[in-house]
């Protein structure tokens, strides 16, 4: 089934029903499929249509919804990019996704325009407002297209969604989800994540809707619940319950640092947000005391999920039964856990040999579904590394406690995640490596209390040089995302090493880490 059904089902049964809303913006389902009708047809007259990508560089817009509904229908891959990112990581991953069209907002207009030349294969610049010159307005492209659209037969393995990830080698990977890993995910979150969903569902969208509230918007509008979104450009507490008690909101995702903002905010008691019927979280791992508090000031509402952009959302849960405040100690123990397998979803523990572990033993998290993405777009190589004999490795390190609860305690790619950010050191370590001063640097996670993560780097300074921690942090940021740039910089004189030259990353996490019994 082409995943873009799901809204045309939904617009023929609920058509008067709210689909959308963003400040005083309201779209129906009629008329928001109308829209992405229209946009359909749009792309389909600029040549661009089924096999084809098409990238999404946007804030949470409405628009945003409807670009992404428009490359299902059209059979076109949608490539959602990261606003966060830094315009050369834009130029990146819309030419090498091989985007035939960019549809962005506004405040990309400028970025779009300097990196124009590095984006060859592109044929269509579509902005949501201001277009001049080569940037067509979103609006006026749409008004000379018919609001009619028969979507497009796709097979189940046709790419719908490129989710490019941070890469271990500092380059994105393109995770290619398909039309039945998208069918899947949002089968399985009827089935785990919200049991008895109906219409009557409203989802708040106040993370970038590029990830994971974007992914659970396909749910939510396949029964055709209404999409609350924050006209905020960043998470605002206040605006999130205010948002709440206003439409009732029965469903939302967040990152767990976005929990604890929620949490720490004084605007926790002053809106009803007993509306909630589950608050998601995931992306990284969540303090036990923390969750606790979570628990307390917001009710029972709390859903874990552990997922990867390669499996999107769903490989563990940890569900509403299992947040119990004052339980026995294996009820406490499990609150540190990522639950237990989804549904219709396989997950084991591999020894290095790719062996099956028994309970309790630590080794590589794996996972086998119909939500394991299809490959790396343009790089088998990554793909046979990553998948093999049908399962997915995740490169997260933990074990499966003989009741079947998951637990991640390290991981054997490095990766740091921050503020739900997925963060592969080798990235800011090729940046940092250029700056003349630097002999060898070494990028690890260390701990920190808001967003879980921070980065850190370590640096062994080349002989007669010298540099600040200001001076290399500054030095990252003109390169890459301001949010991989470290928060702080060590200077050592060398560092850890082994017999063969490999720096001693584990040894050198060590000493931030202490005791924590959570190493991620």
């Amino acid at each position: 089934m082409n995943i873009g059904t799901l809204l045309t089902k939904s617009a023929r049964t609920h058509p008067d029903k709210l689909a959308v809303t963003h400040g005083s913006r309201t779209l129906t389902y009629s008329q928001f499929n109308s829209r992405v009708n229209q946009l359909a047809n749009a792309l389909n007259r600029q040549g661009i249509g089924h096999g084809d990508n098409v990238a999404l560089l946007q804030y949470n817009y409405p628009e945003m919804l409807e670009s992404m509904f428009a490359c299902f229908k059209a059979g076109c891959g949608a490539v959602p990019i990261n606003f966060r990112l830094h315009p050369n990581e834009f130029s990146f991953i819309i030419d090498h996704s091989e985007a035939k069209a960019v549809i962005l907002s506004p405040e990309f207009n400028k970025s779009i325009q300097e990196i124009r030349g590095r984006i060859k294969k592109v044929r269509q610049l579509i902005t949501l407002s201001g277009g001049q010159d080569e940037l067509l307005d979103y609006e006026r492209v749409l008004s000379a297209e018919s609001d009619q659209f028969s979507d497009v037969p796709v097979q189940p393995d046709d790419l719908a969604w490129l989710f490019y990830t941070s890469g271990t080698t500092g380059m994105p990977k393109g995770a290619m989800l398909t039309h039945r890993n998208l069918v899947a995910a949002t089968m399985n979150f009827f089935a785990d994540i919200c049991p008895g969903f109906g219409s009557a569902e409203v989802i708040l969208h106040a993370a970038p809707l590029s990830h994971g509230s974007g992914l659970y918007a396909l749910p939510n509008i396949g029964k055709g619940g209404l999409n609350v979104v924050l006209e905020s450009k960043s998470f605002n507490p206040g605006l999130v319950f205010e948002a709440i008690e206003k439409y009732k909101v029965t469903n939302m995702f967040a990152a767990p640092t976005m929990v604890k903002l929620m949490v720490d905010s004084p605007e926790a008691s002053h809106y009803d947000h007993s509306s909630l019927k589950a608050l998601v979280y995931g992306g990284a791992p969540m303090l036990v005391e923390d969750l606790k508090e979570a628990i307390r000031k917001l009710g029972p509402c709390l859903v874990q999920l552990f997922g990867q952009g390669e499996s999107p959302m769903t490989i563990t849960y940890l569900p509403h039964d299992d947040h119990v405040l004052k339980g026995n100690a294996t009820q406490t123990k499990r609150l540190g856990s990522a639950g237990i397998q989804r549904t219709d979803v396989e997950v084991a523990v591999f020894d290095t040999k790719g062996r099956e572990l028994p309970p309790n033993k630590t080794g590589e998290i794996v996972t086998r579904s119909d939500l394991v993405m299809k490959g790396y777009w343009r790089n088998p190589e990554a793909t046979a590394e990553t998948i093999k004999n049908g399962w997915l490795h995740t490169g997260d390190m933990g074990y499966m406690d003989e009741n079947g609860y998951l637990f991640i305690m390290d991981r054997s790619k490095d990766m740091i995640i921050s503020g739900g950010e997925n963060i592969y050191p080798r990235e800011i370590e090729e940046i940092l490596v250029k700056h003349p001063s630097i002999k060898e640097v070494a990028v690890i996670g260390v701990p920190d209390v808001k967003w879980g993560e921070a980065i850190k780097a370590v640096v062994a300074l080349a002989p007669g040089r010298s540099a600040t921690e200001e001076e290399l942090i500054s030095f990252c940021k003109k390169h890459i995302a301001s949010y991989k740039k470290p928060s702080t910089v060590d200077f050592v004189d060398e560092l850890p090493k082994n017999n063969y030259g490999k720096t001693l990353k584990r040894e050198l996490r060590a000493s931030y880490w202490g005791e924590k019994n959570r190493k991620v």
